[in-house]
């Protein structure tokens, strides 16, 4: 059943259309519920979610090959240049690996997400992470990216972690665990404006997403296996399983406008969306600030060195 609805068929283009096509069941004590290119479970720890991790690359176009092998699904996305990127899920659709494939055949593994877990999909990220310590100025930690210059987001991104860590995560830890995602400083997008039950942009607000761009192109071309996630986030106005719905394919669609606009690399960036969970400013009302994409670098929390 899960797998069944979890792929992308047609384009969905606003939120009432996903309440539509979205289907729920019972597991224990969990509720599922799968809809176009998602699955979000409801349970006593709260709602989390999982994507189509090939879907962003479909939606760009161009080449893109499926492969079925034991256990896995292989979505091979050609780039203009020649250049392949493998992602591997399993059957599932978690994310187990991401390869940038050079034309010479030469490959580098960007991520890693340890091997699969049958019977495990929803497994809690179980981790224990102390808060980083950071005693800094907060707009060096949490920036505003209409404050900044491209070199001020570019600083602040590729700065190192505010505090040690002890070892290589995967990247659900980093998804799953905020106070860990947290070692990493962050910028804040909070000036785009989507239209309401709609993750679209308008093309007159892509300006602002400039400076961000920027920085990641600098920060790839200097290290070309650098990982930036683009988280999104909602107020708490309206109904959280929606919002956490929106949250993703706002993210999702941000991560495409930097790659179709920008040129970003689509392999260098990850997504996912949080809902309401996580307030910038606590409050039940409309919020512009809580209505942000956040962007941090990844690459320290789930280096491969290879």
């Amino acid at each position: 059943f899960r797998r069944v609805l979890f792929r992308s068929g047609e384009p969905v283009r606003g939120i009432g259309e996903v309440q539509h096509q979205r289907r729920m069941q019972r597991e224990g004590d969990a509720t599922i519920y799968s809809e176009p290119g998602r699955v979000i479970v409801r349970d006593a720890d709260g709602l989390r979610l999982r994507h189509d991790e090939g879907e962003r690359f479909r939606d760009l176009g161009g080449d893109v090959r499926v492969e079925q092998r034991a256990g896995e699904r292989v979505e091979i996305f050609t780039r203009p240049d020649g250049v392949r990127i493998v992602t591997i899920t399993d059957e599932d659709g978690r994310l187990l690996r991401r390869i940038r494939r050079a034309p010479d055949g030469r490959e580098v593994v960007l991520i890693d997400n340890g091997p699969a877990r049958p019977g495990d999909y929803w497994r809690r990220e179980r981790i224990v992470v102390a808060p980083p310590v950071y005693d800094g100025p907060r707009e060096l930690y949490e920036a505003d990216a209409d404050r900044l210059d491209a070199r001020g987001v570019y600083d602040l991104l590729e700065a190192p972690p505010v505090s040690p860590l002890g070892r290589r995560y995967t990247l659900d830890e980093v998804r799953d665990n905020r106070e860990l995602r947290s070692y990493m400083r962050s910028v804040d997008v909070n000036t785009l404006t989507f239209d309401s039950g709609s993750w679209s942009v308008d093309p007159a607000q892509y300006d602002k997403l400039a400076v961000v761009a920027d920085a990641i192109n600098r920060a790839v071309e200097r290290n070309p296996r650098e990982v930036f996630m683009v988280e999104g986030h909602t107020d708490a106005v309206g109904d959280d399983l929606d919002n956490l719905s929106l949250s993703d394919r706002r993210a999702q669609a941000v991560a495409t406008i930097l790659t179709r606009s920008f040129q970003v690399p689509p392999e260098n960036l990850v997504t996912q969306g949080y809902g309401e969970r996580f307030l910038k400013v606590p409050t039940d009302g409309p919020s512009r600030e809580n209505r942000r994409v956040t962007i941090r670098r990844i690459t320290p929390l789930i280096e491969q060195g290879n």
